[in-house]
């Protein structure tokens, strides 16, 4: 049996004896019924060759909506073939009812003479005449050698049909046939006796397309001959030919009326919608019944009809939330396809509007209206600006991106147009389209604007060139826009502190700058605001000129005066920067959330990364190695180029102090730094770097580490060891490599410089180094000294430490039971810590001097960091991980990090168990 005519053995059988009856002399109705593409014309042909075959004479004929307007066009084709009848013409008075007595009496003479079948294709297209003729004639075969068969088109559509031709008739006068889809299975054989090298995922996916019909089926595989398997099915038209398959779809649209291909077009237009994006269809068959019969002035009942039957049908399949769509993406786009532009922008239009009237989401109308062409009325430029907003908060920037580009097709006014480009090329530039984000910004800074969002402008547009390396324009765009400013002093100052700050990029550039700023603050500091005056603070602090406490009161006083919105996040950057260095990190903390929350999302500005970093920094300087690598990926993403950031030499010193040094290998192998341009992002990631070869053991790699970031700090004029301990790191690979003169050296000037900083951090460190180098009683006391002073200083590591090198020098000196304890202590604290590297070195140092741990912290609350500690106790308050993580200003996969390792070292397994295991 051919393919088109699988799973049709009852019709046949039906059919079969319809004939031996006929044959026998008693004649009947027989109705084909069925959904566009079901098979039903091959149907008839199969029945009317069976038919030839057992000795019928057949009389045929096909209708079409270019004859109902002739009367008895059909049975004048049928009768066509009868010889007597090119002798009978439909007299010209002769009324209907005259006319089809006299062509019964013909078809009936027919008969006589042997048995007829007589198939009419596709009956609900026929002439009225002609409708009312077959019923008429079904009344009176039962006696008669004369089969009747027809096809008819019976489907739900928007617009109802005509009654069919059985309405009329008892059911003893005719048998009716509904042909259904075809089966699933049975679809999967013929695409596998067409490709017999199918795998199951290709054929499942030509099932779907061809969604039960027969018609699309065989399109579909003929499109699809010669197509290797190993590539996918296509989800477009564009790749099928020679275009059988959306032929067919185009078909059944037509088949089915204006008002119902309109429907179903919307409906493809909308689904299509919600593929590119966040979902946005309604929640139920109802919702969206309704709004498809709003947006194509459709009757709701009827669309919601048409739903059911399509989905009863195949062609649309219910999806896991229970609303319908198309079966097979290819199914969905042959719907669009041949649909001009204009139209299905006209339908996105009417489906936005049908959304806002009836109060759907701002994001759900805006997702429309990007596939609509200018709408010109307000509303429309208010939804998608909302868009923007929603798409922000939710941290889904490039459908930001997407509503603000369609935006800007509307009318808008310049100034309008001047902040709605600032906002596109900001957030474009921070979704990594460089290129497009620049212009926009360029074109931005060109249009008329009030002078605030003139300045916006220009520290976004510095913020994208400085990011691309190009530093010097970028501050030359900001002198640019400064010049433009007569007569605002607040912004000028904002201009100036934006340029100085952008400048830390390049030294030339960033000695000029801060030249500038410190001979007019010396002058008066009114000139250069509040946020001028913090950053030269900052930069008396990297110089060595100035202490901590000190430059900790100076901004402080800063922060108390009244500050420009514009100018703010300059000063509060800058004071968490310092007070991170300070070891003020609560502080420090609270000054990058309160920087950050000023932040307008929409526009790029250069306090936003250097809050981040001064955010990370803060991590690392706690020791909380696990937020350090749980922010690492969402950076490295961030970033733009092949030049280490900030959070990437975190990233690798945490990788190296949590024993994963193969990762930190791995990571430090992503960059070629010989041509890297320079930066103080650079300078940490050298520092970095020389750890990680330090731990290897590839000590004069790590020196050269050293040194260099050392030489490029100094070139900076940057010698205060706050940012980097280079030259602590360096003195001890001195040290390792037989050199204490040099390390010596080192150490002393480290200690110098530190003690200007004077932060138990800085000065821990150094004296920690200088008492290795120094060696003897006075290394001894050196060392002593380091410990006693770090103990009062958040730096765990840097106490972890000095209690290891003290540990070693009390060994060597004789003093074993005192270095014993050093190393016990160190040992348990690099535990808590989660420091592998510095566990590793005090453990083998206990076993050298031959003890033991005496109080192992591998488990129980004695082993949690203070991180793991402050989020399991807010966990047993009832916080979910969102709510945590809000509080604490971290992200949630860095409080599930966090718990997942405080429940191992509590050895629990649910959050239930954690109050309980706390308080153990």
């Amino acid at each position: 049996m051919s393919g088109p005519l699988r799973e049709r053995d009852d019709a046949h059988a039906l059919l079969a004896a319809e004939v031996e009856r006929a044959r026998a002399g008693a004649g009947r109705l027989v109705l084909l019924r069925g959904a566009t593409g079901t098979g039903r014309s091959a149907l008839l042909e199969a029945a009317v060759a069976h038919a030839a075959g057992h000795g019928l004479r057949v009389l045929r004929a096909r209708c079409s909506p270019g004859d109902t307007a002739v009367p008895f066009s059909c049975v004048l084709h049928l009768l066509g073939p009868v010889p007597e009848f090119a002798d009978e013409e439909v007299g010209p008075g002769e009324d209907d009812r005259g006319s089809a007595a006299r062509l019964w009496r013909l078809l009936r003479s027919y008969a006589a003479e042997g048995p007829v079948m007589v198939a009419v294709d596709d009956v609900d297209l026929a002439d009225d005449a002609s409708r009312r003729w077959l019923m008429e004639a079904a009344r009176h075969v039962d006696r008669l050698p004369l089969l009747l068969v027809a096809t008819e088109r019976i489907q739900y559509d928007i617009d109802p049909r005509p009654t069919g031709i059985t309405h009329a008739l008892t059911p003893s006068l005719v048998r009716t046939h509904t042909l259904a889809p075809l089966t699933d299975d049975t679809s999967a054989e013929l695409v596998r006796a067409a490709f017999p090298e199918a795998s199951p995922r290709w054929t499942a996916d030509c099932v779907d397309a061809a969604a039960g019909s027969p018609l699309l089926l065989h399109a579909l595989l003929d499109d699809l001959a010669g197509a290797p398997t190993s590539t996918p099915v296509p989800h477009t038209c564009a790749a099928l030919y020679p275009g059988s398959y959306p032929a067919a779809v185009s078909w059944w649209l037509e088949s089915a009326g204006a008002a119902t291909a309109e429907v179903a077009r919307t409906l493809a237009a909308l689904e299509q919608t919600e593929t590119e994006g966040a979902s946005v269809s309604p929640e139920d068959t109802t919702g969206l019944a309704a709004l498809l019969a709003d947006a194509c002035a459709a009757d709701s009942a009827r669309v919601s009809g048409w739903l059911t039957a399509m989905t009863r049908l195949g062609l649309l399949r219910a999806g896991a939330d229970g609303r319908p769509r198309y079966a097979h993406p290819l199914l969905r786009d042959a719907v669009l396809a041949g649909w001009p532009a204009g139209r299905r922008q006209d339908a996105h239009r009417a489906v936005a509007q049908a959304m806002l009237r009836r109060g759907d989401g701002v994001e759900s109308v805006a997702r429309q209206l990007l596939g609509s062409a200018r709408v010109g009325e307000p509303w429309a430029l208010r939804v998608l600006r909302d868009g923007v907003t929603v798409a922000i908060r939710a941290g889904r920037p490039d459908d930001a991106v997407g509503y603000l580009r369609r935006a800007l097709a509307e009318p808008l006014p310049d100034d309008l147009r001047q902040r709605l480009l600032t906002e596109l090329g900001s957030l474009e530039y921070a979704s990594a389209d460089v290129p497009a984000g620049i212009p926009r910004l360029v074109e931005a800074l060109d249009l008329p604007a009030e002078p605030r969002d003139r300045v916006r402008t220009a520290i976004a547009l510095g913020t994208a060139l400085a990011g691309r390396g190009e530093v010097r324009t970028a501050v030359e765009v900001l002198r640019r826009t400064e010049a433009l400013l007569p007569g605002h002093p607040g912004l000028t100052r904002t201009l100036q502190t934006a340029s100085a700050l952008l400048s830390d990029q390049d030294q030339t550039v960033r000695q000029d700058a801060y030249r500038w700023l410190a001979e007019t603050a010396e002058r008066s500091p009114e000139p250069v605001g509040a946020s001028g005056q913090a950053l030269l603070v900052r930069y008396a602090a990297t110089a060595g000129d100035i202490g901590a406490r000190e430059a900790m009161r100076r901004l402080r006083t800063l922060l108390e005066e009244p500050a420009d919105p514009l100018a703010e996040p300059f000063l509060l950057g800058t004071a968490a920067a310092v007070a991170q260095w300070a070891d003020e990190l609560d502080e420090a903390q609270r000054l990058v959330e309160r920087g950050l929350a000023s932040q307008r999302p929409f526009l790029l500005h250069p306090m936003e990364q250097a809050l981040l970093d001064t955010r990370c920094d803060i991590a690392a300087a706690r020791g909380d190695y696990a937020t350090v690598l749980a922010g690492h990926p969402d950076a490295a993403r961030a970033r733009r180029c092949d030049v280490p950031g900030n959070a990437d030499a975190h990233a690798l010193t945490a990788l190296v102090e949590t024993g994963r040094t193969a990762e930190a290998r791995a990571l430090a192998d992503t960059f070629d730094l010989r041509d890297a341009p320079d930066s103080w992002e650079l300078n940490r990631f050298l520092y970095a770097r020389g750890i990680l070869r330090f731990t290897e053991g590839e000590v004069a790699g790590a020196l050269h580490d050293f040194l260099e970031c050392g030489r490029r700090q100094s070139a900076r004029a940057v010698v205060s060891p706050v940012v980097t301990p280079w030259r602590t790191a360096a003195a001890e690979c001195r040290l390792a490599l037989g050199n204490p003169r040099e390390a010596l050296a080192l150490a002393e000037e480290e200690l110098r410089l530190a003690r200007v900083w004077n932060t138990p951090r800085t000065v821990g460190r150094a004296l920690r180094v200088l008492g290795r180098a120094t060696r003897g009683r006075r290394g001894l006391e050196l060392g002593e000294e380091a410990v006693t002073v770090l103990r009062d200083s958040p730096a765990e590591a840097e106490l972890v430490a000095s209690l290891l090198a003290q540990g070693f020098q009390l060994n060597a000196s004789g003093e074993r039971a005192r270095g014993r304890d050093h190393l016990r202590e160190a040992a348990e604290r690099a535990e808590r810590l989660g420091s592998e590297r510095l566990l590793a070195h005090a453990n083998q140092a206990l076993r050298t001097a031959g003890a033991r741990r005496t109080t192992p912290a591998h488990t129980g609350s004695g082993s949690l960091t203070g991180s793991e500690r402050r989020i399991a106790e807010l966990a047993v308050e009832g916080r979910t991980n969102m709510e945590i993580a809000a509080l604490l200003h971290v992200a949630r996969r860095t409080v599930e990090t966090h718990l997942t390792s405080a429940y191992r070292k509590l050895g629990i397994r649910r959050r239930g168990e954690l109050r309980a295991a706390l308080e153990r």
